[in-house]
């Protein structure tokens, strides 16, 4: 059957009161970018349902892109036709056809939003019921409360479309309409997890990653990169913020006490995010981090970190076990990346002993040591921003370098 458009419903953005257009024009806006290769399709986002005609365009790879969207609840491929009963018991009849090779049950929902339509909503369900029982009596059965299959039909002004599907979304929110965050992104598992949480909720995230050549290897800034694009297929794009880290890693090693190494690295990072976040207008700082789950994670740990900005740091994944990100991780492919062995700037420059439980006053002491403006204003010197779309591919562009590794 050649659908002729897919009609998406909003889930929670009905419960959005005198905000909800903005919500709406954001996910019409999310939606088109998803689509942009489909030149045919045309999208109008109105405010009960938010419509995709394809004009053509194979469904099934459009309803694939669909599925990334964050702030759809449910979409249904549907079908138009005249509005004329004759027509739409064919359509009806098709879709029956199409889809059941066996006995089930089955009931007609109709929604009449043109009330000039001579059939109601009542004698449309009973009619076109009666018209699938008689032509199928062997494969249909009346069933109104728990259906094998619900066939949908919605009278609009402009025609009466038809659907019998109906496929889950990615829920949440659009990208976008909770402000820009900055997603501390290292090369583990936890943080991509944490960045798709955020994007859920409705967070446009740009992605802060911290390198050390040549302690860090331009494969695990390729493999930071391949996550980021893993993640800006629920977008569109992210933009990808590499931040020189060597000099400010060198130096604490040298000058601070091995077991504050870890804190004092934390605190520049957050240093440099800030600064980052306050020039590119974001509002928050985003991490991977979950409460206990290593030596930088400690509610301890976490004041003496935080200690050096005023901005929220925000962490989705903070009360998750390892298992229940694993799993995320999974859910939306990143996992495999995650665990490739390219060790990134926070694992190489760990101390055998770190402080669980520092205290605020003594890594202001140690910072004394520190010219701290200076080195993070070299680091914000050497700053690189990449744009990344869904596609690239970022680890086979040094495909022979990695292959020495094998």
């Amino acid at each position: 059957m050649q659908y002729t458009e897919i009609m998406v419903r909003y889930g929670e953005l009905s419960t959005k009161g005198r905000n909800k257009k903005s919500f709406i024009d954001r996910l019409g806006t999310n939606v088109r970018h998803a689509l942009h290769q489909f030149d045919q399709v045309k999208v109008h986002a109105q405010q009960d349902r938010l419509h995709v005609q394809l004009n053509g365009a194979d469904y099934d790879q459009v309803m694939k892109q669909l599925k990334n969207v964050f702030g759809i609840q449910t979409f249904s491929p549907s079908i138009k036709v005249a509005k004329d009963f004759a027509a739409v018991a064919k359509a009806a009849e098709e879709m029956v056809e199409e889809q059941v090779d066996h006995p089930i049950t089955f009931k007609i929902e109709t929604r009449r939003s043109d009330h000039h339509f001579p059939i109601d909503t009542f004698e449309m369900n009973d009619k076109l019921g009666g018209d699938l029982l008689h032509k199928f009596p062997d494969k249909l059965k009346v069933d109104v409360h728990h259906p094998d299959l619900t066939i949908r039909v919605e009278i609009r002004l402009n025609g009466i479309f038809l659907s019998s599907e109906t496929i889950k979304g990615a829920g949440g929110l659009p990208v976008g309409t909770a402000g820009k965050g900055m997603m501390m992104l290292s090369g583990g598992i936890d943080s991509p997890v944490a960045a798709y949480l955020g994007m859920k909720r409705g967070v446009s995230m740009e992605m802060v990653h911290f390198f050390s050549p040549p302690y860090t290897s331009p494969q695990a800034l390729a493999k930071a990169k391949q996550l980021t694009e893993k993640l800006a297929k629920y977008c569109g794009h992210i933009k990808f913020i590499q931040v020189p880290f060597t000099e400010i890693q060198e130096t604490v090693k040298e000058k601070v006490p091995e077991g504050y190494l870890m804190t004092i690295q934390r605190r520049m990072m957050l240093r440099l995010a800030t600064a980052l976040m306050e020039k590119r207008h974001g509002l928050a700082i985003f991490n991977g981090e979950s409460l206990g789950q290593v030596a930088s994670q400690t509610m301890e740990s976490m004041l003496a970190i935080e200690d050096v900005t005023n901005y929220p740091v925000l962490r989705p994944v903070l009360s998750f076990d390892k298992a229940e990100i694993i799993k995320i991780a999974e859910d939306i492919d990143t996992y495999d990346l995650s665990i490739l062995p390219y060790e990134d700037c926070c694992t190489v420059f760990t101390p055998p002993s770190p402080k669980t439980k520092p205290s605020v006053k003594k890594a202001r002491k140690y910072e004394q040591h520190l010219d701290i403006d200076g080195l993070i204003q070299r680091s914000l010197d050497g700053v690189k921003i990449t744009d990344i779309h869904p596609g690239e591919d970022f680890l086979n562009q040094n495909e022979d370098v990695f292959a020495e590794l094998l």
